[in-house]
């Protein structure tokens, strides 16, 4: 929401700069997002006379001006601008200033063979006004060569985020409140006095839908001569981001912006019968301010005559019946809608807008003749035109909260002591009624504010929240226990290593376009979101791996030639009975080059499936899973390159891990080119280790004997993996064999068709004494028995 400085001080006194305030909404809760001061771009500009204009020698539709800028030393100007004359005074853009409009930097330039030393300006150019005819004429009396900024003065704009949970800020005058309860100044009271009605109101106003439209109020004014609005409206309305149309339309702008009340002036002309609130009828549509016609549901409100619907109730009115200048009757509607039925008639049409915003944030109900008050007032101020009485349909919601506070909850809850006395002027002032024995009634503008620890925020937030002390939190004597669950330990521990191995961490949506997703559900049921954030955010991801796929390219195409990323975080399935199904996953994406090009490797080489497969390894391995009892089996999914993919599992069905290329298919739907390795690690399925919550790790004793190691050599068949070849020889002496590495896999000459030569290193560990040839062979002999169950023949 933007306003200007004048704006606020119009309905707050007080003498605060830019700086001081905007500070002030930030420790308030009402976050500035940023202060723009117009006037700063504006320091190069001039105010000039023109001394003399006399026609270009080369253009017909050019002048070449003399222009005065009080120092002596007039100035070579040329200007297309059909006003641009001798005698006027104006505003002088100097080469190096900025054009506010388009961002063009002024320079002395030759304009069709003739020199010119700057610009002469337009409203539209400075950003002050849609006028683009001429040049800004200035009175006479106008200072010559002063800056055109400190001319115009210094008028900030401020833009504040305002959170969803306060309706009563989505005005400026609910914004000076709060300032004013803070010390930064008085809250002047709302100029809106009873207007005198000279006439009973000529139109039936009433509300058929109580439950969309509770209340409903009109009136009448005849009379009225719509035009521009005055320069101090339109000049609010700018700061705030909104294009002046006319008078009547404006003010009810204004008092939208300002107090946050919408309300609507329809053209009296343009309406056949009663207005009514009610519900939309089958096949009604109604064409919006915006030029779009929408189809209209029963659940809908809308304000509609006999002739049909003209306003999509509390959202957006109708062409139909909108003001122009010829309007002379106006009828003015100020209505209270549920903010329920906003929001899901918002919702359903896809349909923004400021009056939506407020309506279902929540307005305030006891505002509605205060609304029609000032709408009235200044209607007559600046339209002219006389008022007939108001016709009110229907009740309000008026009922006000009353809570039981304890003052010293402010100490309990706040974590800091507010006297009872601050603490009820701050209350006060912020609009709640404070009885003796502490019960405060909530002001009807505050549906946020349901119990005494909201009143505690509002104290709080008002008295300074820097001023609540930093207070540690008791400690008990001794070593501090650890808190971490074994769930977040395994992901400091993965995490950890992953980032040591090289991987950049990344943070990705958990929502994805349903066609990504769509590749990594493997045939489960996925999360659609009812109301998504966007339509490219609709379904909640069942991997990791879409959302690291998409950051992939982004780095490829701003020139990284190596993209390592990783992502720790939890997939959404759904589970048999339909209940959410979270699973806590580990995923890697290798994309682009794994070694550069180099006088000792030659050409870049990328990333393969071995890759994938070590980083799989390595990180189980620190995530504690039995690496050396996994098993590489089958192809990881349709998602990966057939026969360039495998899973690691503990058994046929405990699947830890998958890994290898990624299909051509699915890199192509990710926009990636060249191979692609990645990697996916289901964490939650790793076995839990025995004494995996002990302290301290158990002592290390290094062996007192040195290991030897024995190098076998086995035939086997092709198509065997030789991870199950390893784990044979492995279990063939689990006291003596501690390890056992393939260093050799060898296919051609001396070895049949079919099969291959896998040569293996066995490292054996004694113990009590040293191996002696006898133990040697009989360890030997284990080996080849172990190997021979897997069709393995000892070469000779």
């Amino acid at each position: 929401m933007k306003f200007s400085l004048s704006w606020l001080q119009s309905v707050l006194d007080t003498k605060a700069d830019a700086r001081l305030i905007a500070e002030k909404l930030t420790s308030l809760g009402l976050e500035i997002e940023g202060v723009e001061d117009a006037s700063a771009a504006l320091t190069k500009f001039r105010i000039a006379r023109v001394l003399t204009a006399e026609k270009h020698p080369q253009a017909d539709k050019l002048q070449v001006l003399s222009v005065d800028l009080g120092d002596g030393t007039p100035l070579q100007v040329v200007c297309g601008a059909p006003n641009a004359r001798a005698g006027l005074v104006g505003v002088l853009g100097l080469p190096g200033g900025v054009v506010p409009a388009n961002g063009m930097e002024l320079r002395k330039s030759a304009i069709r063979g003739v020199e010119s030393n700057g610009m002469m300006c337009s409203t539209r150019e400075l950003c002050l006004g849609e006028d683009h005819d001429g040049i800004i004429e200035l009175p006479e009396d106008a200072p010559i060569g002063t800056s055109f900024a400190d001319y115009i003065g210094s008028d900030p704009v401020f833009d504040v985020a305002i959170t969803p949970n306060r309706p009563d800020c989505m005005g400026v005058y609910g914004i000076a409140r709060d300032l004013a309860a803070a010390g930064l100044g008085v809250l002047k009271p709302i100029p809106a006095a009873p207007a005198p009605a000279s006439f009973p109101c000529p139109v039936e106003v009433r509300t058929d839908d109580p439950e969309g439209c509770p209340a409903f109020y009109g009136r009448v004014i005849r009379g009225v001569k719509n035009g521009p609005s005055p320069k101090w409206l339109q000049d609010f309305l700018k700061s705030a981001g909104q294009r002046p149309i006319s008078a009547l339309v404006d003010i009810t702008n204004y008092v939208m912006l300002g107090y946050g009340r919408p309300a609507h002036a329809y053209d009296l002309a343009k309406l056949t019968g009663p207005v009514v609130a009610r519900k939309a009828r089958e096949g009604e549509s109604c064409l919006a301010l915006n030029g779009k016609e929408y189809a209209l549901q029963p659940f809908m409100t809308v304000i509609a005559d006999d002739s049909g619907v003209h306003d999509i109730a509390g959202i957006m009115g109708g062409e139909h019946s909108g003001c122009t200048d010829e309007t002379t009757d106006v009828l003015l509607e100020v209505a209270y809608f549920t903010p329920a039925a906003i929001a899901r008639t918002g919702q359903s049409l896809a349909l923004a807008s400021d009056a939506r915003g407020r309506f279902e944030r929540g307005v305030d109900p006891a505002f509605l003749d205060t609304g029609m008050d000032l709408l009235t007032s200044l209607i007559l101020e600046i339209c002219g035109g006389e008022a007939s009485e108001v016709v009110r349909a229907g009740e309000p919601p008026l009922a006000r909260k009353t809570v039981a506070y304890d003052p010293e909850l402010a100490g309990n809850l706040g974590g800091i002591d507010v006297g009872n006395g601050e603490q009820k002027r701050i209350l006060t002032a912020l609009g709640f009624d404070v009885a003796e024995d502490w019960t405060v009634t909530v002001p009807t503008w505050r549906p946020d504010v349901d119990g005494a620890p909201d009143l505690v925020e509002e104290v709080i937030r008002v008295h300074g929240l820097d001023a609540v002390p930093s207070t540690p939190l008791p400690r008990a004597d001794g070593v501090a226990k650890p808190t971490a669950t074994p769930a977040q330990m395994l992901e400091r521990r993965v995490r950890r290593a992953a980032a040591a191995r090289g991987l950049h961490e990344a943070v990705t949506w958990s929502f994805l376009p349903e066609a990504q997703a769509a590749h990594f559900a493997d045939g489960e049921t996925l999360w659609s979101l009812a109301n998504p954030i966007s339509e490219d955010l609709k379904v909640m991801r069942p991997s990791l791996l879409p959302g690291l796929l998409s950051a992939a390219p982004r780095n490829l195409h701003r020139g990284a030639t190596s993209v390592r990323l990783f992502e720790i975080g939890r997939c959404y399935l759904r589970g048999a009975n339909g209940a959410s199904d979270e699973k806590l996953s580990l995923a890697v994406v290798l994309a682009g080059d794994s070694t550069p090009r180099g006088w000792a490797t030659g050409k870049a080489k990328p990333f393969d499936a071995f890759d994938a497969k070590a980083e799989a390894l390595a990180l189980l391995a620190e995530a504690g899973a039995p690496v050396d009892n996994l098993q590489v089996m089958g192809e990881a999914g349709a998602q990966f390159h057939p026969g360039q993919s495998a899973t690691l599992r503990l058994g046929p069905k405990q699947v830890l891990a998958r890994f290898g290329m990624l299909h051509p298919a699915t890199a192509k739907a990710f926009d990636l080119d060249g191979p692609v390795a990645v990697v996916e690690l289901f964490l939650d399925r790793i076995p839990v280790k025995k004494g995996a919550g002990a302290f301290a790790r158990p002592h290390f004793a290094p062996p007192a004997l040195q290991a030897v190691t024995r190098d076998f050599a086995f035939l086997v068949d092709a198509a065997l993996p030789a991870g199950d070849l390893l784990r044979a020889v492995k279990g063939a002496d689990k006291q003596a064999i501690t390890a056992a590495r393939l260093f050799d896999d060898f296919r051609g000459q001396g070895v049949p068709e079919g099969q291959k030569s896998l040569a293996i290193e066995v490292t054996l560990q004694p113990t009590e004494k040293s191996f002696d040839e006898a133990a040697l062979k009989a360890i030997a002999d284990k080996v080849v028995a172990a190997a021979a169950k897997q069709g393995a023949v000892l070469r000779g």
